[in-house]
């Protein structure tokens, strides 16, 4: 069984259905198994933004019996002598990724890890949808243009492809990424639930409009795209990094294989690429995240409207520094990698088997 050469690696013979299909299969594999991490990298940094993260009842005040038999509402309150809970604010201060995963598990169970999942499905199957096909589109079409006439810009090609593809994926699915930035950034109170994905979107769009400049359909509706200019400022420069690194590492490993590549050998070849340009890309764009985020959870609406992704990060640097700028980068890069190599090996074993079979079907055809 025989593909493509692997100077060559994504350039099956497929149309553009079978590749939206490819693609939002990988989607949906990976939001479930990075949920977690995206839920501690957004609740990192919405605690430095000044999103408050303590119980309802952690206040210590009017505590009754049960409450204080509820481990859910004193997770980390210290007894005093009397035998009244001792709360402080740093006993619901998250301090790092594994921090979040224990208070998580711990103040909202385990299954709250898995905040903001069905947004993530319904971000990342149409996102991926749209990013990889057209990735690959705009890659082919810019290769076969440069290599006749201009030769020297085809290195130059995967990184001007990445960015208009992410660019144009980014600007059809934004609202539901600000819904699921929203819903992980808030934790449950107890008692409280929080509300979906619908319900997040229409208290975006039905917000507090008291002052006159809010108070056309116009500028309501457009609360949906707050942090649009964040988003492809962080979004563009990783598809660029990203398909910069991934294609030459990518190629150079499926090039030991020779031109007869297997199923192992896309996988293992696209995987690796996949979390070495997806880590480097993650760690390098982590302050335009951070910014992201900042502008995401913005509830002045006035000021969300005004902000700028320049504002923001000076005013991120000028609260943190260096380590605000850098807030939860741990998280971020462990998503980062591993989402983009199961993202493209999936996506490429999917074609590769949609490819072979396409021509076993072909040969079979011929022999009668």
């Amino acid at each position: 069984m025989t593909s493509p050469s692997s100077s060559s690696s994504s350039d099956f013979n497929l149309n553009l259905p079978e590749r939206a299909f490819s693609a939002g299969a990988a989607a949906f594999l990976s939001a479930i198994i990075v949920n977690p991490l995206d839920v501690a990298k957004i609740r990192l940094q919405a605690q430095a933004a000044g999103v408050p993260y303590q119980n309802v009842n952690s206040t210590c005040n009017f505590v009754t019996k049960t409450m204080l038999e509820d481990a859910r509402c004193f997770p980390s309150c210290n007894r005093s002598i009397l035998g009244e809970p001792a709360c402080t604010p740093q006993s619901s201060q998250y301090k790092g990724t594994f921090d979040v995963f224990q208070k998580i598990i711990r103040q909202e169970g385990f299954a709250r890890l898995w905040r903001g999942t069905n947004a993530s499905l319904a971000l990342s199957v149409p996102t991926v949808g749209i990013y990889m096909p057209c990735y690959d589109i705009f890659r082919n079409y810019m290769e076969e243009y440069s290599s006749q006439n201009a030769p020297t810009m085809t290195p130059y090609v995967p990184l001007v492809a990445g960015s208009v593809a992410r660019s144009l994926a980014c600007i059809s699915c934004y609202p539901v990424e600000l819904a699921r930035t929203r819903m992980q950034a808030y934790k449950e109170q107890h008692g409280t639930k929080l509300p979906g994905v619908w319900k997040t979107l229409v208290g975006v769009v039905n917000a507090d409009t008291n002052t006159k400049k809010l108070q056309s359909p116009y500028r309501s509706f457009r609360f949906l795209w707050t942090g649009l200019g964040a988003q492809l400022s962080r979004d563009v420069p990783f598809s660029a990094v990203c398909w910069a690194t991934l294609e030459p590492v990518r190629r150079s490993l499926l090039g030991m294989s020779g031109n007869e590549t297997s199923l192992i050998s896309v996988l293992g070849a696209n995987f690796t690429a996949g979390v070495v340009a997806g880590s480097l890309a993650g760690a390098f764009t982590c302050p335009l995240d951070v910014a992201k985020t900042r502008r995401q959870i913005e509830k002045d609406h006035a000021r969300a409207l005004t902000m700028t992704t320049r504002q923001t990060l000076v005013e991120i640097w000028r609260d943190g520094g260096i380590k605000g700028l850098f807030t939860g980068v741990g998280p971020r890069v462990a998503r980062a990698g591993p989402s983009v190599g199961i993202v493209v090996s999936f996506y490429e074993v999917v074609k590769y088997v949609l490819h072979n079979r396409r021509h076993s079907s072909a040969d079979k055809d011929d022999m009668v």
